[in-house]
């Protein structure tokens, strides 16, 4: 799951998978949208690899194109209209921000079962054992740098599922666009058709 690399002098990484369930009920829908709708009409695979970030500097956020796919990953219930043909051509954009808080929670709480399944499986030796061969100690030494990537991805992503609540979801948007998130009063009414109407006070020209 996990591979190590370098960027910059400074900067690990480690790798975390996702793929879309076979058994999901939407799963051909899903897989018409990543097949035709994303980037450029590229095809994109059910199953992608995407890198996180440790080191000096980093936060540990992740990359907003993993937080795309997953949240078309886990896209379902009462957000499932959104699969619908009618957004079939607007269904990625709509991805690139939070849908749902439940859509979100599902996303953060993947990415941190990732993240702490991977830290279980890189049980190994200890990079200062003195014992180990020299390609040993190479590879304990990769280990811990995924390690440190998970651990800070792991960090930040719990912060994130502290703070739901504060972001802005596709409904609150849409409604926004709409001019009808704000809260009614009485004067809004008033729509600018020639004031109020009186008994006897129509003008028609019979």
């Amino acid at each position: 799951m996990c591979r190590h690399s370098r960027r910059g002098g400074s900067a690990i990484t480690a790798e975390l998978t996702f793929e879309v369930d076979d058994g999901d009920r939407f799963r051909d829908d899903k897989l018409d949208v990543l097949e035709y709708e994303t980037y450029d009409l590229a095809p994109m695979d059910p199953s992608q690899s995407f890198d996180v970030v440790g080191g000096v500097g980093s936060t540990g956020a992740p990359d907003p194109a993993m937080i795309q796919f997953l949240r078309l990953v886990k896209l379902g219930g009462r957000d499932a209209f959104l699969l619908e043909s009618i957004f079939r051509k607007e269904v990625w954009g709509f991805m690139s921000e939070p849908v749902s808080e439940e859509n979100e929670r599902d996303v953060v709480m993947g990415v941190i079962d990732a993240c702490e399944k991977a830290l279980e499986d890189m049980e190994g030796e200890d990079a200062s054992d003195g014992n180990l061969s020299q390609n040993a100690k190479l590879c304990a030494m990769v280990r811990e740098s995924e390690r440190q990537a998970l651990e800070r991805t792991l960090i930040y992503m719990k912060q994130e599922s502290e703070a739901l609540d504060l972001k802005e979801y596709y409904q609150e948007r849409r409604l926004k666009s709409l001019g009808l998130d704000s809260e009614w009063s009485r004067e809004d009414d008033d729509v600018g058709w020639g004031g109020t109407r009186v008994p006897g006070g129509a003008d028609y020209d019979w």
